[in-house]
């Protein structure tokens, strides 16, 4: 696809950037100040931190590197890569509502956070459907990832926790889908997305390519609900219930498989089944994107900063993941890696199957 640019649409691009970092980043410090009061009169100890403050980057070096986003973002666009995000201009009355349900939401966030308390969602019934692993409150957050609620307003939770960037960062993933996809007919092609939770990254995938036929796949009903609404205008959408350890479809499915922000909430064990079973789906000659944090070792003056965020948050493999490589994952199996790039906190990993002979 593409798309001709000019001033008007950089100016429109840089604007609703600044007023995204801007109001994002205004959460983030209330937050903070908040959860900073809670703890001063909350008697429960705290662990010491691993890291000195000294190790962490700067706010302006953080911010230069959000900078370096955006600006790697609009050079995409400009290009022809992708087009401009059709949320570029957030509804001003829907955004202030998630703000209240975020504000009014956050001390029993920062009262699970103080007690520990990671294990609210587990109940007998649901110990029959879903693995012990997913029956966590990941981020203190309530309800874990098993509410219409949680559904509702975990997309503003991980844009305040990245100040503006979390969707600029998912959206990389649209690059090498492009050189994937350009010149080919995307009616005859088919894209998988691995828990794709609210269906944001495949809103981006539509909107550049509508006629691609796409399928979503995730273990919270709630979450696949809200991807719904949020895909309602395009056709050719599948979305999936399902455990993402063994997917109901054939092998050799489909032309394109994504993955984002999953594996560094899996264990150990579990990560190669699903990279397994991601393989098992993708056609010869398919590519596999692969999204996630950063590693230790990809941007060293972040690693300290990798480090702390399970110490903030409740990720408990996190440490684990950030630790391995995305290559190990797939080193089983007979994809071949083929790029990395990284985006502010994130890294996009390109692997592909070789074509049957």
């Amino acid at each position: 696809m593409t798309q001709s640019t000019g001033f008007l649409d950089r100016l429109a691009y840089d604007t609703a950037q600044r007023m995204r970092v801007a109001w994002y980043t205004g959460h983030y410090a209330a937050a903070r100040r908040l959860s900073a009061a809670a703890r001063r009169d909350d008697p429960a100890p705290t662990k010491p931190a691993r890291r000195k403050s000294s190790d962490l980057p700067s706010r302006r070096d953080l911010m230069s590197e959000m900078g370096a986003l955006f600006e790697q973002e609009w050079r995409h666009i400009a290009a022809g890569t992708y087009g401009l995000p059709h949320n570029l201009f957030a509804n001003p009355l829907a955004m202030l509502d998630l703000s209240r349900q975020f504000f009014r939401d956050l001390p029993k966030v920062e009262q699970r956070r103080a007690g520990n308390q990671v294990f609210e969602i587990v109940t007998p019934d649901r110990r029959d459907i879903y693995p012990a692993y997913y029956l966590q409150n990941f981020h203190h957050q309530t309800d874990g990832y098993l509410s219409k609620d949680s559904a509702r307003i975990y997309d503003f939770q991980a844009e305040i926790l990245f100040t503006g960037a979390a969707d600029a960062m998912r959206r990389q993933a649209l690059v090498p889908l492009y050189h994937c996809l350009k010149r080919r007919d995307q009616r005859k092609l088919k894209l998988l997305d691995v828990a794709c939770g609210t269906g944001g990254f495949l809103t981006f995938v539509k909107d550049n390519y509508p006629r691609l036929s796409i399928t979503g796949v995730d273990l919270s009903p709630d979450y696949l609900a809200e991807a719904r609404r949020s895909l309602e205008k395009w056709r050719g959408v599948d979305l999936v219930r399902s455990n993402a350890e063994a997917m109901p479809f054939d092998g050799e499915s489909y032309d394109v498989v994504t993955c984002s922000y999953l594996f560094h909430e899996l264990p150990p064990r579990v990560r190669p089944t699903v990279a397994g079973e991601m393989v098992r789906l993708l056609k010869p000659g398919g590519t596999l994107i692969f999204v996630d944090t950063l590693q230790i070792g990809d941007r060293p003056e972040f690693d300290a900063l990798l480090d702390m965020f399970p110490e903030n948050f409740h990720e408990p493999y996190y440490a684990s993941y950030i630790a391995s490589g995305v290559k190990a994952l797939f080193k089983d199996t007979p994809v071949a890696h083929k790029d990395d790039a990284l985006a502010f906190l994130s890294k996009i990993s390109v692997f592909e199957k070789p074509c049957a002979i």
